[in-house]
């Protein structure tokens, strides 16, 4: 073992106490690095302040107010802080003992085999890059092998090559579907790629954007892709438990209904979304799953009161309040039968880097609707019904095609599964392998 590979993965959306896209990602690549022999180790940048008694630090890392400085040492610790952060800042090791119980972070928490954390390191590092300008350095730890941030972060750990995921541009690709700072987000990439040893990138469509938006070396990038997986205890629960749950927890008939899960913001096109469903005027109702994120009230706007009343002022336009149902979060064994569940999928997206909710719905024998932009073509193949996502009528039509058409949905489930099945662990393993080898050579 003593040529063992080390990789370190950030956490910066493994905290979040509900998860993303992105901490999927992270996740996944972890378990990953484990199947592959890896040493793994995990960045965190929670606000658990370092404490000498290792217990307390186990402790302040699942309760960062654990750990809660007094404010006056809060504010000398932060201007100590600022004028050392072109220095680099330290890392401690947190232990895991296993003495805190932490079941209820399992179903987020990373494969590691050491966990470090810097103390709000993430939005120190967009302080240090606004002030100077240049990438925060992180000092004080092991230094692996591989240090792989898997979001775009104006972070590096010198003396070890520094890999960046872009997993998409959708902040210059579709600008009004953000709220980034253009000039900032601009800027931070750039600086990103110029100190990157390698970028990673999702998609075929993700990796054009990277090369033609920054006229970025091709060799300097890879897709791997990413996996899909769901565990066999929920793809395999008994059809009829999974009736029992869909009736029970969300009021809704097997196979009666149409499905959207993930975050309400631009996007995702959620308003026409609605629009579209509500004029194609079939039967079952619409399930919109999601927590409302940024410009979500525009959305949904077709669901607020005031809207309603001029809806309703409309020839020919009757708004049915429990056609379009919402909720905002399902725990992910719920979700699984939710998605199982449903007569479709509808996932009309602006833009995807990737696009995991089409594969996983297809993993799960679900019928798509999505959207034929970005890199949902490329990955969904010819498994999913595809449309124009800017076009209501497209999307409407396409949901009443799905809604009568039985052996149109059996050949989409069956085509969905073999596409899924693409997108095996094995071989995103595979490419994770081959990038890593050819940034940092084959272990010895």
């Amino acid at each position: 073992m003593a040529n063992r590979r080390s990789i370190m993965l950030d956490g910066y959306n493994l905290a979040l106490e509900k998860g993303t896209g992105v901490a999927t990602y992270a996740r996944n690549l972890s378990f990953e690095c484990k199947e592959l022999g890896y040493n793994t180790e995990i960045l965190y940048g929670s606000r658990a302040s370092p404490s000498a008694d290792k217990l307390m630090r186990e402790i302040a890392f699942f309760d960062p107010h654990a750990g809660k400085p007094h404010p006056v040492l809060q504010a000398v610790r932060w201007l100590r802080e600022s004028a050392v952060a072109p220095l680099g800042l330290q890392a401690h090791k947190v232990p895991i003992t296993g003495k805190v119980v932490t079941r209820s972070f399992e179903s987020r928490m990373p494969y590691f085999d050491q966990i470090w954390n810097v103390p709000d390191l993430f939005h120190k590092s967009y302080r240090n890059f606004r002030t100077y300008k240049t990438m925060l350095r992180v000092s004080s730890i092991t230094k692996p092998d591989i240090m792989h941030w898997t979001y775009p972060l104006p972070i590096r750990i010198p003396g070890v090559k520094n890999i960046y995921t872009l997993h998409d541009l959708v902040p210059l690709k579709l600008p009004y579907t953000t709220l980034d700072n253009k000039k900032f987000y601009m800027r931070m990439i750039r600086r990103v790629l110029k100190n990157a040893d390698h970028i990673v990138t999702v998609s075929e469509c993700s990796k054009r954007d990277i090369i033609e938006l920054f006229d970025y070396p091709e060799d300097k990038i890879t897709n791997t892709y990413q996996s899909v997986d769901i565990p066999k205890k929920y793809l395999d629960k008994p059809e009829d438990v999974v009736k029992r749950e869909v009736e029970g927890a969300f009021g809704l008939e097997y196979k009666g209904y149409f499905l959207y899960f993930g975050a309400v913001e631009p996007k995702k096109n959620i308003g026409r979304l609605i629009e579209s469903y509500l004029a194609s005027d079939v039967k079952e109702p619409l399930v919109v799953l999601g927590k409302p994120a940024w410009k979500s009230e525009e959305e949904l706007r077709f669901l607020s009161e005031s809207t309603n009343r001029y809806l309703e002022q409309i020839e020919n336009f009757t708004f049915q309040r429990d056609r379009v149902r919402r909720f905002d979060y399902a725990p992910f064994p719920l979700l699984v039968s939710l998605i199982r569940g449903a007569k479709a999928v509808v996932f009309p997206s602006l833009y995807e880097g990737f696009g995991l909710p089409v594969l996983e719905s297809m993993l799960c024998g679900t019928p798509v609707i999505s959207s034929d932009q970005s890199s949902i073509p490329e990955i969904a193949g010819d498994a999913a019904l595809l449309v124009d996502p800017y076009d209501t009528r497209a999307i409407a039509e396409a949901i009443r095609t799905v809604s009568t058409n039985g052996e149109l949905r059996a050949e989409l489930s069956a085509k969905g599964r073999a596409q899924a099945a693409l997108y095996s662990r094995e071989r995103y393993r595979s490419a994770i392998k081959g990038m890593y080898d050819k940034v940092a050579g084959a272990p010895a």
